[in-house]
C-alpha cells in the first residue's frame, strides 16, 4: 500500500518520479545503445545488398558474351541477310551462286471435293464407316517406362490401329490383345488392359506426355440417378449407331422410330414403354417425363447403363521429316466436318499443313519442313485411306517433292534443307536464286563478321559505374562524420520535440556509426589491389591502365576509375582478345582476370560482413552485433529489474515517513487535547 502525501503535504508521486529518473540514466543509456548497433547492423546490411548486386555484375561479366559482341553486314541484302551470335569468329563469307531455294513438299488434291466444309461428312460421304467408338486419352509417366492403363470402357476393337504420341512426336503402336504380348525394340504394344508396353528403344522419360487414340468395339456408360429428376444424359459421343441400347433395371431399350421420324427408346418388351428421345448425332437422350416425375421419387430407375457404337473412319498420313519418316493416323467420326478434319491434321505430329481453297474447292498438304528427306524413289508426303485418296482427291495425286537449297559459298558448292541456316555462330538466310556473273557485273553477296567494339566498350563503362558508386557509397560511410553529442532520442525527449525535428536529430545521431570500420577498410583496400594488379596471360595488356583505365587525380575520391573512351576503343580495335583475357584471364593464379579477383574479393567480403551484421534471415547469435544486442537486452532486462526493486524501496521510505508523521500528528492532537482541560 502506497501513501502519497496524505500526512506530509508533499507530492510523493513527483518526487518517486524525479528520483527514478536519476535512477533510469544508465538504462536510457542502454537502449541508445541498443538503437545504435541496430543502425549498425541496418547499414551493413544495406552495403552488403550493394555488394551483392555488385557480385551478380561480376558473375556475368565472366561470360564471355561481354566481350565477344559481333557485328554482321552483308553486301546484298536482297539476296542474302545475315545475324551473328557473340560466338562467331571473325571471318568473311563469299556468296557467289544460289542455285536453287529449299522448298517444302507439296501435295496438290486432283479435283474439286464437292463438300460443304461446315457439315458432318458422314451425310455427305461414303468414307468405309466402320462401327465402334473413337477414344483418346492423355497420360503422364510417373517413373521411367510406367504409364498409368488406359481407362478402357469396353473392349479394344482387334485389328484396329491404334494412334500412340509421346512428347508430340508419333511412335510405332500396335494393339495385341495376347495373353504375352511384347513389344518390339522400337515399338508399343497396348494388350487387353490398356496397358502400355514400350520397346527398348523408346522407354519414355519419367514427365512424358503420351496421348493414344483408340477404338473400342462398342463402349458402356453408366448414368447413376440422384436425389433430383435426371431430364436428360449426354454420352458425350456423336454420329452413334442405332445400335445402342439401354438397360433399365431388368429392363432393356432399343431404338425405334417413331411417328414424327425421331429416334426414340423403346421398351424391347414394350413398345408402349419409352424411355425418351435419343439424338444420335449429338449423343443426347432426352427422358420421358412421367419417368421421373418429382411426386415419385421411389418409383424412378437407379441406374442406367448405356451400350453402344458410333460410325467413324480413319485415314493415314506419311511424312519424311529432319526427325525421321513420321506415320500419323487420323481418327474421325461420322459429325466431323472438313474444318474439324482440317484442324485435327494441322495439330497432328504429321508435320503437314492441310488447306482448303472454297474458290476452287481443292485441297492441299504442305510439309511445314523445306528440303528434301526422302530417299530416291520415297515421297516426301503419301496418305492412305478412302477417306484421303477418294473424297479428298489425292489418289495419284502429283506430289512436288521438297528440295534443298544449293548455294556456293567461300568456292564450296553445298546444300541446306531450310534456306535460313546456322554456319559458325553466323546465321544465314538465302532470299533469292542469283549467280556472279563478271559479264553482267553481278558480284558476289560478301558477309562480313567484325567486333562490335562499341557493345563492348558500353559494358565495360557500365562495370566500371558501377564499381564506383560502390567504392563512393562504402567510402562514404568510412569517412561520415560522427556527431557524437546526438545520441539516440529517449521516450521523454521525443514527446518534446516536433516530428520533423526528430527525424534531423536521428539523421545527426546515424551519421557516422561505420567511421573508419576496419571491415569496410579491407573491402576497399582489396578491391583497389585487385583493379591495380598486373594480369599474366598471352595478351599484350597487362593492366587496367594499359587500355586507358585509370584511378583519378582526386585522392579524396578514394580510387574512383575514369576510363580515357578513346585509348580503350584504340585497344579494343587493335586485340579484343588480349582485353578480355585482361578482365576474364585464365586458370592460373597469376593469370586470373580482374574480373575474377573481384569476385572473389567481393564474395570474401560479404561473407566478412554477414559475420559481423548477419543476413535478414539470420538469429541474433550467427553474428557478432546480434550476440552483442543479445548482451545488451539481457542488461536491460536486469536493470529494469532492478529499476522496479529501487521504485519499491522509495515508496517503503516514504510510505514509513508518511506513518511516522501521521503518527507524530496523532500524539500532537493528543497532548493537544489533554493540555486544553486544564
Amino acid at each position: 500500500m502506497r501513501i502519497a502525501g496524505l500526512a506530509s503535504g508533499m507530492d510523493i508521486d513527483q518526487i518517486v518520479k524525479d528520483l527514478m529518473s536519476a535512477e533510469r540514466i544508465p538504462l536510457d543509456k542502454l537502449k541508445q545503445k541498443k538503437q545504435i548497433l541496430e543502425w549498425q547492423r541496418d547499414d551493413y546490411r544495406a552495403l552488403n545488398t550493394q555488394l551483392l548486386s555488385f557480385r551478380d555484375k561480376l558473375a556475368n561479366l565472366k561470360l564471355t558474351t561481354n566481350y565477344r559482341a559481333r557485328t554482321v553486314s552483308s553486301s546484298n541484302e536482297q539476296f542474302v541477310t545475315a545475324t551473328v551470335s557473340s560466338g562467331a569468329a571473325q571471318a568473311s563469307y563469299s556468296i557467289s551462286k544460289v542455285e536453287q531455294l529449299a522448298e517444302a513438299a507439296r501435295l496438290v488434291n486432283k479435283g474439286k471435293i464437292s463438300l460443304d466444309p461446315t457439315k458432318g461428312l458422314k451425310n455427305q460421304v461414303d468414307a468405309d464407316w466402320k462401327t465402334g467408338v473413337v477414344e483418346s486419352e492423355t497420360l503422364t509417366v510417373d517413373e521411367v517406362g510406367n504409364v498409368p492403363p488406359l481407362k478402357l470402357n469396353g473392349e479394344l476393337k482387334d485389328g484396329e490401329e491404334i494412334k500412340v504420341v509421346v512428347n508430340g512426336r508419333a511412335v510405332t503402336a500396335k494393339i495385341d490383345l495376347s495373353e504375352n504380348a511384347v513389344a518390339s525394340e522400337n515399338q508399343v504394344v497396348v494388350n487387353s488392359k490398356g496397358e502400355l508396353i514400350f520397346g527398348d528403344n523408346i522407354i519414355p522419360a519419367k514427365g512424358s506426355v503420351v496421348k493414344v487414340d483408340y477404338v473400342l468395339d462398342k463402349k458402356t456408360q453408366t448414368l447413376e440417378i440422384g436425389e433430383k429428376p435426371a431430364t436428360t444424359w449426354n454420352l458425350g459421343k456423336g454420329s452413334l449407331t442405332e445400335g445402342i441400347t439401354v438397360a433399365v433395371d431388368s429392363a432393356e431399350y432399343i431404338v425405334a422410330t417413331d411417328e414424327q421420324g425421331n429416334s426414340t427408346l423403346v421398351n424391347s418388351d414394350d413398345s408402349a414403354d419409352v424411355l425418351g428421345h435419343i439424338n444420335l448425332d449429338t449423343g443426347i437422350i432426352t427422358f420421358n417425363s412421367e419417368k421421373f416425375k418429382e411426386d415419385e421419387e421411389e418409383n424412378w430407375p437407379k441406374k442406367m447403363e448405356a451400350t453402344f457404337t458410333q460410325d467413324y473412319a480413319s485415314f493415314g498420313i506419311n511424312t519424311q521429316t529432319s526427325k525421321g519418316e513420321v506415320n500419323e493416323t487420323i481418327f474421325m467420326t461420322g459429325t466431323d466436318t472438313l474444318n474439324s478434319v482440317i484442324r485435327k491434321v494441322n495439330e497432328s505430329s504429321a508435320g503437314v499443313t492441310m488447306f482448303y481453297d472454297s474458290f476452287t474447292d481443292r485441297v492441299t498438304l504442305t510439309r511445314k519442313e523445306t528440303g528434301k528427306f526422302g530417299e530416291d524413289g520415297t515421297g516426301d508426303i503419301s496418305v492412305t485411306g478412302a477417306f484421303m485418296e477418294d473424297i479428298l482427291n489425292f489418289k495419284d495425286a502429283e506430289l512436288q517433292d521438297g528440295q534443298n537449297a544449293k548455294f556456293t559459298i567461300n568456292g564450296l558448292t553445298t546444300e541446306r534443307s531450310s534456306n535460313t541456316f546456322d554456319m559458325n555462330g553466323v546465321t544465314i538466310t538465302l532470299k533469292q536464286t542469283f549467280e556472279s556473273d563478271s559479264a553482267s557485273g553481278q558480284q558476289p553477296t560478301t558477309i562480313s563478321v567484325g567486333n562490335d567494339s562499341e557493345q563492348v566498350l558500353e559494358n565495360i563503362k557500365e562495370f566500371v559505374n558501377q564499381y564506383n558508386e560502390l567504392i563512393k557509397e562504402i567510402g562514404g560511410k568510412l569517412n561520415e562524420e560522427r556527431f557524437r553529442d546526438y545520441k539516440p532520442l529517449t521516450d521523454d525527449e521525443r514527446d518534446e520535440l516536433s516530428e520533423k525535428q526528430q527525424e534531423k536529430w536521428e539523421e545527426m545521431a546515424r551519421s557516422g556509426l561505420l567511421k573508419g570500420d576496419m571491415v569496410l577498410s579491407g573491402v576497399l583496400s582489396s578491391m583497389r589491389m585487385d583493379m591495380y594488379s598486373t594480369v599474366e596471360t598471352n595478351g599484350i595488356f597487362k593492366q587496367l591502365a594499359s587500355i586507358g583505365i585509370k584511378t583519378t587525380a582526386n585522392y579524396l575520391e578514394g580510387g574512383k576509375l575514369e576510363i580515357d573512351e578513346a585509348k580503350l576503343k584504340e585497344a579494343l580495335e587493335e586485340d579484343p582478345e588480349s582485353v578480355e583475357n585482361l578482365f576474364r584471364g585464365n586458370d592460373s593464379e597469376a593469370g586470373k582476370g580482374i574480373v575474377h579477383r573481384l569476385y572473389d574479393t567481393v564474395d570474401a567480403s560479404m561473407k566478412k560482413v554477414q559475420e559481423k551484421a548477419g543476413r535478414a534471415t539470420s538469429t541474433n547469435q550467427q553474428f557478432t552485433l546480434g550476440r552483442e544486442l543479445i548482451n545488451v537486452d539481457k542488461s536491460i532486462d536486469r536493470f529494469e529489474e532492478r529499476l522496479k526493486m529501487t521504485e519499491n524501496r522509495y515508496w517503503r521510505q516514504f510510505t514509513a515517513m508518511e506513518r511516522a508523521i501521521q503518527q507524530a500528528n496523532q500524539q500532537s492532537a493528543y497532548l493537544m487535547q489533554q493540555f486544553g482541560g486544564f
